[in-house]
């Protein structure tokens, strides 16, 4: 797979998200395991999760009820 991922500025230490894209989905995986297991998301599931990153869904008070 050719494609550029890239991480947070704010990842020092490894294990942290990696994001890519290619032509047609966003793929998400671990740092750390550069050759490991890659999620794949079209561009509509990804601008949904983006969405409700901003508006606050995934929130640690929500999650925990």
């Amino acid at each position: 797979m050719d494609v550029d991922f890239r991480i947070s500025s704010y990842c020092h230490h490894g294990g942290c998200v990696a994001v890519g894209s290619d032509a047609d989905e966003i793929l998400v995986r671990s740092s750390r395991v550069a050759d490991g297991p890659v999620l794949r998301f079209t561009a509509e599931e990804w601008d949904a999760f983006v969405s409700g990153v901003r508006d606050g869904e995934f929130d640690r008070s929500v999650l925990q009820g």
